[in-house]
């Protein structure tokens, strides 16, 4: 009798757990873009809903924390950690509420099966001792983390899909174009990202952002015809400004604006010089830090796909030494002959950064920095060289 009793209620647990599994559902939450530096490449996270009553789980991989001793070190020096954060998906909602970010979450066609092992491993992932992972902008960072979740757990499929097809965006123009409502951020992620993140991308990796891995799941089937996302929803209203839709090309812009300060330069050399003066020293200034900051992205961080960038023949720490030479003319006294060596050599490296652009290896996507800052280099030797030619006369 006691033996009876015995497979009854494990008939009955198993009956439960088989139930509760089967009742499962698992989405990706994907949130819209926000308004801090940090938030313009939106977000996203897995949700798992057991379907028994209790309130979903969001599974949230882009959790890190600023009063770590070496945040501001490692933010820098590009090796930051996040880490996997399980929390109510009311939780997760509420601050994305607040912020005026709209929230969307797709139900997926997971198998039983897959779904009780995708929720295991995140639950898994999640412990302490699992959960920080060493964070990259592009390669490794909160998508990608739901994209490969999802990969495993359908044996491959996202990648099989995914993989094989383009749509022609790269790092850069996605970097760019997300960041354009902060002018300055898209200034930068354009001036210090090098080659490497000029290359095309395929649906796979351009889903290192959160809404293009929405779009890229909207369009996979399974082996067996079914669509992967089996239903849609709103859960927040997104009442924030629309993502830029196209990575903007700013070629003839740049090159007008160049050959504006350079005949500016040459119009008002001859008419208020150490006006001019001021104006190169603090250009110099500008180019010699940023020429310092490109360098030590190359040499000193973790950031790979700024090294070796192509920007550093337009924007070379060489331009420091120039400051003295700027600053006596603003004295209205001569450069020196030092001032005049260096100055020759910098208009030397912005025509060989132009020039080689010419070359195939040079894939770097920098023509509006070479349209906007080459006139400037030329116009600056030329008002200098000029100023120097009565004193070379007169001696």
């Amino acid at each position: 009798m006691c033996a009876a009793r015995w497979m009854l209620g494990l008939v009955l647990a198993l009956s439960a757990l088989t139930e509760a599994v089967a009742g499962m559902r698992i989405g990706v939450l994907t949130m819209q873009p926000g308004e801090v530096f940090f938030e313009r490449f939106g977000h996203n996270a897995i949700v798992v809903d057991p379907g028994d009553g209790r309130e979903p789980t969001s599974f949230n991989f882009g959790y890190f924390d600023p009063e770590e001793p070496d945040f501001v070190a490692r933010f820098i020096a590009g090796t930051m950690r996040y880490r996997l954060v399980a929390l109510p998906m009311s939780v997760d909602l509420a601050q994305y509420q607040r912020s005026g970010r709209g929230v969307s979450v797709q139900w997926l066609a997971l198998d039983a099966a897959e779904a009780s092992a995708l929720a295991a491993m995140l639950e898994v992932n999640a412990r302490p001792e699992n959960a920080v992972y060493d964070y990259r902008y592009f390669t490794d960072n909160c998508s990608t983390r739901v994209r490969d979740a999802l990969d495993a757990a359908t044996g491959g499929l996202l990648q099989r899909r995914l993989s094989a097809s383009s749509q022609g965006n790269t790092h850069r123009t996605e970097a760019v174009r997300l960041a354009l409502p902060a002018p300055w951020m898209a200034a930068g992620f354009h001036l210090g990202l090098a080659a490497k993140a000029d290359r095309p991308l395929s649906r796979w990796d351009e889903s290192f952002i959160p809404m293009r891995l929405a779009e890229a799941l909207d369009g996979v089937r399974r082996d067996d015809g079914r669509a992967l996302v089996t239903a849609s929803e709103v859960l927040l209203p997104h009442r924030l400004a629309a993502e830029p839709a196209e990575f903007p090309l700013l070629r003839i812009e740049a090159m007008l604006l160049g050959g504006a300060l350079a005949f500016g330069v040459l119009w008002l050399g001859r008419r208020a010089p150490r006006t001019v003066a001021a104006f190169a020293g603090a250009f110099w200034l500008v180019a010699g830090l940023a020429g310092c900051t490109l360098m030590f992205l190359w040499f000193g961080s973790g950031h790979d796909f700024a090294w070796r960038n192509e920007n550093l023949f337009l924007l070379s720490p060489l331009a420091l030494v120039l400051l003295p030479g700027a600053v006596r003319a603003i004295r209205g006294r001569p450069p020196g002959r030092v001032f005049q060596i260096a100055l020759t050599l910098l208009l030397l490296l912005a025509a060989a950064g132009a020039f080689l652009k010419l070359m195939p290896f040079m894939r770097q996507e920098n023509v509006e920095w070479v349209f906007l800052l080459l006139p400037l280099h030329w116009a600056l030797a030329r008002h200098f060289r000029r100023l120097a030619e009565p004193l070379r006369g007169g001696r």
